[in-house]
Parts: C-alpha cells; structure tokens; sequence
C-alpha cells in the first residue's frame, strides 16, 4: 500500500515550512549582527582627532615624523610627488600660484596632504593625453562606430577630451559642494554651543574644542575643522591666522561672517556671546529661508511628473468606464 502524497509541492527537497524557518533564522541573523553594530559603533571624531593632536605634537617640536617608519613612508610616498614635479617642472608648466590654488582648493574638499596638488596639476596633462588618445585610436585608427559620420566621430573626440581636462576639477568640486553643504547645516548648533561656552568662561580655543566634542557624532566635518582651528590657536604666534586659516579651508558666507565676529572680538574686546547669538539667529532665518525656497520650487518641478503620469491615469480611471457603457449603447 503506498504512502500519501505529502500535501503542497517542494523547491529543492525543501517544503515551504522548511524555506519559512530558514528565512527566520536569517532574519535572526540579520537582526543579532544590526544590533552587534550599534553596540560597537566607533567615534568618528576619535581618529581625526588623535591625528590632529599629533600633528600638532610634531609642529611644536619642530619635526615632520617622530619614527623612523613614518619617516620612510613619507619619503616613499614623496618620491612618486618629486617625480611628478620635476616633470611638470622641465616642462614650465608648473607654476606657483597655479600650485597654491590646487592645494587650497583640496583643503576646501577636506583632502590635508599638499602633495596632491602636485597629482591633480599632473592629472589635468595626462589625462587628456591618455584619454584623448584612446578615443582618436578607436575612432579614427580602429574604425569604432562605423555607422557614424565625421561630425560625430570629432564631436565624441571632444567631449572625451574636454571630460578628461576637466575631471580632476569636477572631482574637487563635487567634493567641496558635498563638504560646504554638510559644514552649513550644522553653523548654527555650532555657534549656540560656543555662545554657550563663552558665557561659562570659557578660552576661544577650549570653546572651539569642546563644540568640536560636542557635534563631532552630528556634524563631523565642521567637528573636524572646529578642533584643527582650536589646535591651531594654541600654538600659532597670531590668533589671527587661525582664524583667517579656518575661512580658507571652508567656502562658505557664513564661516566668513563668524571668522570677521572673532577677529573682531580678539582685536577690540567686544563681548563675544552676544555677536555670535546675533550670527546664529541669522544663519537659522537664512536656513528657514532656504528651506522655504525649495518648498515655493515643488509646485513648479511637480508639473511635468503631475501632467505625463498622474492625469493619463486619471482620466483613464474617470473616462474608462463612461467610454465602456457609451461603446456597449452603440
């Protein structure tokens, strides 16, 4: 006498209780490993701040590495900088100002090292070479696209050169647009903590390195730039640079204003709780500002979604069944 069919078919050798326990136990997996992640989450300030307080260990004592390790990493990472410089040097095209402005530029994107100055002055050459070259070799030698016409080929010939000079500083940008925006948004907390810590009695440079502790989780860019300020401010001769070193690294209004607050604080003693209340509640209105600026744009951007894909299948909805009964009258 045979057996009864076991009710339901398999996938696998498996029935669907056995694929139901196995999608629990790897939600239960899933579930265990999110919460050994929150629970061993690191600071992020921890390691940005560790690495200024030892650079500002090595510029009190006068030197640029304290191992003989780091020295000889930083003698092999500076062999491949000279290389480039020295090339870019027998050419003149390697200019100072033209090195000056890349090197402030990166520290705007929040790349320190000086070094890659060097790299994105020798990348707007080669690139162009490199790239531009491979698209006049398929186009031109190997005979790539044959179905398009001269004008076509030269125009990709180009817009590949073009994007291949233009690719380092669209990189910076980007960067520098992602790094102001996140540094924005975090001003005003920022300049209420430090309101906060003059009005405890606080020194301008323990202030910016508590509001440095303080938004480091939130905000850890301006987090990273408040501690690099405060660093500075305890061992550079003029507060002053410090300060005008902050407004270079950052390209924003803002950052400016706060920069002029405290040079002008430093400079005649006006109270510096007060000017900067009066800061933080303009940086918060023009914040408000700004966000009702993008909710004034929705109705303007919503119109072309609203007309191509939400009215068709409205009137689909609302004509579709009179269209129906006037077919069946007919």
């Amino acid at each position: 006498m045979e057996s009864a069919p076991v009710p339901g078919g398999t996938l696998f050798g498996m029935t669907a209780a056995d694929f139901g326990t196995l999608l629990a136990a790897l939600a239960t997996l899933a579930t265990l490993f999110a919460l050994y992640a929150v629970m061993t989450a690191r600071d992020p300030m921890a390691k940005r701040v560790k690495a200024l307080n030892e650079r500002r260990e090595q510029l009190k004592a006068g030197i640029t590495a304290s191992t003989a390790r780091r020295r000889a990493k930083l003698v092999k990472k500076n062999q491949a900088t000279d290389q480039m410089r020295s090339f870019l040097s027998s050419l003149k095209v390697l200019q100072d100002d033209q090195l000056k402005e890349a090197q402030i530029r990166l520290g705007q994107a929040g790349i320190r090292s000086k070094d890659w100055a060097v790299a994105v002055i020798f990348g707007r050459m080669v690139l162009p070479i490199v790239i531009g070259g491979t698209a006049a070799l398929m186009l031109y030698g190997l005979g790539a696209f044959p179905d398009w016409g001269g004008g076509k080929r030269f125009m990709a010939f180009a817009v590949a050169l073009l994007l291949s000079y233009k690719a380092p500083d669209l990189f910076i940008n980007n960067k520098i647009q992602k790094r102001s925006a996140a540094i924005r948004k975090g001003i005003p907390d920022a300049l209420d903590l430090l309101v906060i810590c003059a009005e405890a009695g606080l020194t301008v440079d323990a202030a910016f390195s508590r509001v440095a502790r303080e938004l480091g989780k939130a905000y850890p860019e301006l987090g990273d730039e408040f501690q690099l300020t405060a660093i500075e401010l305890s061992f550079l001769t003029e507060r002053r640079m410090a300060f005008e070193n902050l407004a270079t690294r950052v390209k924003l209004d803002a950052i400016k204003g706060v920069v002029t607050t405290m040079i002008q604080t430093e400079k005649y003693g006006t109270p510096l709780a007060s000017a900067l209340r009066v800061l933080s509640a303009e940086f918060r209105h023009e914040r408000m500002m700004r966000a009702e600026e993008k909710a004034a744009r929705l109705p303007a951007i919503m119109t072309v979604p609203l007309i191509l894909f939400i009215l068709p299948t409205l009137f689909v909805v609302i004509l579709g069944p009179a269209a129906c009964s006037i077919s069946k009258a007919f």
